[in-house]
């Protein structure tokens, strides 16, 4: 096979694979070079160029230029380097071509085993950027199958599966064959046979990015998020910020007639969001983070320990601690402080303490 049909093969199981034209040109060079080291008692010694635009494909070794030879397969003597560079002194680096006899010998031997682990590695590789680039992002997926033991959901990304856990998905969600969802990339790891992505719905992140696409604000940057803190498939907490004093954050996340907001309460299953403004001052952020409620006072008792005394009327505070302490344990994980809530009236027995 010459340079030209080489690479009209390689254009056309790119267009049956998917995998480009570079990247199985570069598995190719891999495998190759692999496949050739062999014969040189795995010396790095071998390299292989291709170039699909220019329909070059060489192999050749590379050898230094010695007055005696130490090692026959990396070694070279001067009179030997002569004919492939007539100036040639001891410490260069001469380029020997492999000669084609051999490349198309070891070509022919392992050719298709070559090819297919070519495009195997080529498609892994192609498939590992792709999931990479999405790490941390949003991903729009398609239910397979549900595994009616455990729960767990088969869902397709393309031209890879993944699985979405029990454990990951809404508390009270049920998933179907057919179901289009949105999930977090939480994770990409690899391993020696595949790249695997860790997806879920339970993740702060994802009501993160959701707003982020919701809110053209927090795309731009005029509204920052500075925290969240989740209870997946109950509520959320979501600190926003803006240094422009003319933009209203919270304003901007609920939007006009709570569109914005509501949108993204709907792709939630109906979990409640609470959006509150951030501020550096943590008495005042203390304050927002445990509404609905309302605070009294806040007293920082601890600034390197984060501890801090929150004071309520009496008659909000079941409000200001939330169901099962639901309210004000996302307001200490959103702040990152302990928090310790009071009836105003100040009975001490009524002190109640809820940690990060």
């Amino acid at each position: 096979m010459d340079n030209k049909e080489f690479f009209e093969a390689v254009k056309l199981l790119s267009k049956d694979t998917g995998v480009s034209v570079d990247a199985m040109c570069q598995s190719i060079q891999s495998v190759m070079v692999g496949a050739l080291k062999k014969e040189y008692n795995n010396k790095d010694i071998v390299f292989c160029d291709v170039d699909p635009e220019k329909g070059a494909f060489r192999v050749y070794l590379r050898k230094t230029v010695v007055s005696e030879i130490s090692d026959p397969d990396t070694d070279l003597l001067v009179e030997q380097a002569a004919q492939y560079k007539p100036t040639a002194v001891p410490g260069d680096i001469i380029e020997i071509p492999v000669e084609t006899a051999k490349v198309s010998r070891i070509t022919a031997e392992k050719g298709k085993h070559m090819l297919r682990q070519a495009i195997r590695e080529a498609e892994q590789g192609q498939l590992r950027s792709e999931l990479e680039s999405r790490n941390q992002e949003i991903i729009t997926v398609s239910v397979q199958r549900v595994d009616p033991n455990t729960g767990d959901a088969v869902v397709s990304l393309g031209r890879v599966e993944a699985v979405l856990f029990k454990s990951e998905q809404l508390p009270d969600e049920q998933l179907n064959p057919g179901d289009i969802v949105k999930v977090f990339v939480a994770g990409v790891r690899n391993t020696d046979k595949a790249t695997r992505a860790t997806i879920s719905r339970t993740h702060p992140g994802l009501v993160r990015r959701l707003f982020e696409e919701e809110v053209p604000e927090i795309f731009d940057g005029t509204v920052e998020i500075k925290a969240v803190s989740r209870e997946a498939g109950s509520r959320t907490k979501i600190a926003v910020y803006s240094a422009d004093a003319d933009v209203d954050p919270v304003g901007s996340c609920i939007g006009p007639r709570g569109a914005r907001v509501g949108k993204i309460v709907d792709l939630l299953g109906g979990e409640k969001i609470d959006i509150v403004k951030y501020s550096e001052t943590p008495e005042e952020f203390i304050a927002a983070a445990l509404a609905p409620a309302d605070v009294v006072d806040v007293t920082v008792e601890n600034v390197d320990e984060k501890v801090c005394r929150v004071r309520v009327p009496d008659s909000q505070l079941s409000l200001a601690i939330g169901n099962k302490g639901q309210n004000a344990r996302l307001a200490a994980k959103l702040t990152g402080w302990k928090i310790d809530i009071k009836p105003e009236s100040g009975v001490e027995e009524q002190v109640i303490n809820f940690d990060i």
